[in-house]
Parts: C-alpha cells; sequence; structure tokens
C-alpha cells in the first residue's frame, strides 16, 4: 500500500486526506503540521479576531483515526533519495508519496521603532496565533487588500477604533473598480473605520505608528495584513524546481515524481490562491493518487469578502473587468443606495463581475459565473435581484443551497439542528457548512436560529 505524507495541515491538507479516504485510498496517512491544534477553517481566522467566534469554533471535522496526525512538530528537511521527512522532534518520516501543503508565510514589513518600549503590539493574523481577539486599542490595520479590509470592518462593528492605512486609491484596489471602491469605502466608514488612503505606515514609536506623511496615528495594536509568499523553503533546500510558489504540473506533480504540493505554496497558472482554487487542487490529487484521471479542473475564480451587511462580489480573471475585444457589457450604478454591479459578457455567459450592495445578484451571478451558463435575457433584473433568489433564510425553500462550497441545503441544516447540532461548530462537524469559503456563516446562523423558535 502507497504511504503517504502530507506537510502542512491547513484546509487544503485536510481536504485532500477526506478525499482520499473517499476515493478509496486505504494505505497509511501521515500528516505533520507546525500549528499546536489540527486543521482549521482559516478562512474565518477575522471572526476569532473579533471576538464573533471562539478559536475552537474555527475547527474542521476530525479526520479519521488511523490518519496519523503530529500536531506542533516542524519538519525540517526532505531527503528525497531516502525518501524521508526529518522533523524538529527528531523523528523521521518515510513516504511512497510526499505532498507539500506548506501554505504561505507573512509578509511582514521591517518597521523602524517596531521593537522599542511601549511600541504597538505588531501581529499579523495569518493564524490563529496572530487572530487571537485585539484587546490593546486603537487599531491600526496595516493593507487594504481583501484581508485588510475584512479585518478592519469587522473590528470597526465591534466598537474599536480602527484606522485603516493602504497604499492604493482605495481599499482592494486590485479588485475593485473605482466606483466600486468607494462604495466600500463609504461602507467602512459606516462602520467606523477611519480610511487612509494611498499612505504607509513608516515607523513606531511608543503608542503610535507614523505614516510616510509625518503624521503620527495614536496605536495600541498593529495588524499587518500585507500579503504572504509562498513557504518553499523545504522544496528549495530538497532541490525542487521553486520559481516564486513550489513549480506543478496539470496533476500538482513536482520536478520530483514521488513529491506533489498543492494550495498556496504551489504555483501553476491555473492556482489563484483562493480556498475554492485550493479544493480543487486536492480534489484532483486526490483522484491522481488513488489512480484515477486527477487532471485539475479549475475552479472559476470568485472572491466573496466575509463583510457582514454587505454583498461584495468579485468574479472572472484577477485584475479590473475591462472591454477587451466585443465583450458587452452591464453596469448599474446607484451609490445613493450603496449599489454598484458590472458585469462583462462574453457570448452571453459572465466573463467577469463587480458587485457591491446587490446581494441577490452575488448569489444569482456567482452561480451562473460558477457553472459557466447563459444569463437570462432580462440583465437588469439578474442586477436588481428579481430572479427567484432569495435574500433572508426565512424565504428560502428546504431545497435552497445555503452552503455552495458543501452544497448543503436548508432542510439539511435543520435536520442537524433537530439531531443535535445547537452550536456552529457542531453545524461545521454534521453538514461541512461555513468550512469552506464562510461566507454562508451569517446566513446558516439564520437558518439555524429559525430551527430553534419554537
Amino acid at each position: 500500500m502507497t504511504a503517504i505524507t502530507v506537510i502542512g495541515h491547513g484546509p487544503a491538507a485536510h481536504r485532500l486526506i477526506q478525499r482520499l479516504r473517499h476515493h478509496g485510498h486505504r494505505g497509511p496517512v501521515t500528516v505533520i503540521g507546525a500549528e499546536p491544534q489540527p486543521a482549521y477553517n482559516r478562512a474565518l481566522l477575522v471572526s476569532v479576531l473579533d471576538g464573533t467566534l471562539p478559536a475552537a469554533g474555527l475547527a474542521l471535522a476530525p479526520l479519521p483515526p488511523e490518519v496519523r496526525v503530529h500536531t506542533g512538530v516542524r519538519a525540517t528537511e526532505v531527503d528525497p533519495r531516502r525518501r524521508l521527512v526529518r522533523t524538529d522532534d527528531g523523528a523521521e518520516h518515510p513516504y511512497d508519496v510526499l505532498v507539500l501543503a506548506t501554505g504561505s508565510r507573512a509578509i511582514l514589513p521591517e518597521l523602524p521603532g517596531a521593537d522599542g518600549p511601549l511600541a504597538p503590539e505588531i501581529r499579523a493574523p495569518h493564524t490563529l496565533a496572530g487572530a487571537r481577539p485585539v484587546d490593546k486599542g486603537p487599531v491600526v490595520v496595516v493593507g487594504g487588500g481583501l484581508r485588510g479590509v475584512e479585518a478592519a470592518y469587522a473590528l470597526g462593528r465591534a466598537g474599536h477604533d480602527v484606522t485603516l492605512v493602504h497604499p492604493g486609491a482605495h481599499p482592494m484596489h486590485r479588485l475593485l473598480d473605482e466606483r466600486a471602491g468607494a462604495l466600500l469605502t463609504a461602507a467602512l466608514r459606516d462602520a467606523g473605520v477611519v480610511p487612509e488612503t494611498g499612505r504607509r505606515v513608516s515607523g513606531a514609536e511608543p503608542g503610535k505608528v507614523a505614516l510616510d506623511d509625518g503624521r503620527l496615528l495614536a496605536a495600541g495594536t498593529l495588524l499587518m495584513c500585507t500579503g504572504g509568499r509562498p513557504d518553499t523553503a523545504l522544496a528549495r533546500d530538497a532541490g525542487l524546481a521553486v520559481r516564486r510558489g513550489v513549480v506543478v504540473d496539470d496533476r500538482m506533480r513536482t520536478s520530483d515524481p514521488h513529491v506533489y504540493a498543492l494550495g498556496d505554496c504551489a504555483e501553476h497558472p491555473g492556482c489563484h490562491g483562493t480556498l475554492a482554487s485550493a479544493w480543487d487542487q486536492a480534489d484532483a490529487l486526490a483522484r491522481t493518487l488513488t489512480g484515477d484521471d486527477g487532471r485539475r479542473r479549475p475552479a472559476r475564480h470568485v472572491v466573496r469578502p466575509r463583510l457582514p451587511g454587505l454583498a461584495v462580489a468579485v468574479a472572472g480573471p484577477p485584475g479590473t473587468p475591462g472591454t477587451p475585444g466585443d465583450d458587452e457589457q452591464i453596469v448599474l450604478s446607484d451609490p445613493a443606495r450603496g449599489r454598484y454591479g458590472r458585469l462583462v459578457l462574453r457570448d452571453g455567459r459572465v466573463h467577469a463581475a463587480v458587485l457591491v450592495g446587490l446581494p441577490r445578484a452575488v448569489a444569482s451571478v456567482g452561480q451562473l459565473y460558477a457553472a459557466d451558463r447563459p444569463l437570462p435575457a432580462d440583465r437588469l433584473a439578474l442586477l436588481l435581484g428579481m430572479d427567484g433568489e432569495y435574500a433572508s433564510s426565512a424565504e428560502l425553500p428546504d431545497t435552497a443551497v445555503v452552503c455552495q462550497c458543501n452544497n448543503v441545503t436548508k432542510k439539511a441544516l435543520e435536520q442537524a439542528w433537530r439531531r443535535g447540532a445547537h452550536d456552529l461548530p457542531a453545524i461545521a462537524a454534521a453538514t461541512r457548512a461555513t468550512t469552506g469559503c464562510g461566507s454562508c456563516t451569517a446566513l446558516v446562523r439564520q437558518v439555524c436560529e429559525r430551527a430553534a423558535q419554537p
């Protein structure tokens, strides 16, 4: 039987191991995870940061008992010649197949004065250790990309004094065009966040941080949401082909035929750093390792920030939707009501989209894009949400899919509740709802709250 060793214990590795069992792999599986706790849903780290969920609420479903999981252990060396992984506890783990799921490391720019006495607490909410609840204010969030916006918005809504410092013209400027960015900025202000766009943090001193224009901001906590880079050290030292990430082919195979890579550490034109992409890679690799055709079927690129009360979605190739060739555009702009939608259509299908403040359109356009289905004739009705989608759990029929990642219906959630799953972790364990991208969390809660009513 093939012995598989996995380095890394994040959502991608967790998904791979589940799918291996699903596809019939019965050989030994060993997992080496550097963090002290088992796999958890990193997409929901902001919910720990703002106190909405306890850390235990992020735990993914336990793996089968026959899977050997080593937590709090760091892999220090891969020996491709002997097919061994060495760890910092002195152990050696042999493998027939090795999977690198080492993820990414937070990028932490050097800040003069950051290590001085009484400087703000500096951390990156990249793992549970960095995402513990904030207890020292005011908070300065550095970086207005996806994670920075989610963190600032959540902490602002939780009552913290928050400033978001971002070098771009508006938050999430690589994903949102100017009008969508303006609406997002307004929503952040409404949540109590002060946006400082076009600015960078240049240093720290007791109780303050300095901006590049010389101003000082009061700060008890500095959250560094400045991106990450693939963790490739083990692969590079083992002689594998590495560019920015570990280079893989369509079957997630590295330059060593016995070593594979997936998730944030892998580099392939079809890998774009989202959880959906990581799951797509895990499913493909599980098929490969169980003898099936494991060529990747790339997931379509959709970004849905977790911003309760504000529906935002970006679909399509990364970057602001443009107007290449004969592509058709449908635009709805209603700034007074905080609504904006822009669809780029190709051959009657969604090629790219930006949606803000249109929750029903986010659901319906997202489904049409994911399935690559033709749009209905009335495109304006689609943007306005007149297409039969549902806005709240009360309107949902039993057959409505609440968790798109795991195809969990409203009926399945209610059944799990009646069987005793009376909180979010129990619901997640019973149905896997919320364990994907996490964007369904609020609606799952609504369904459960209604199920609890007499």
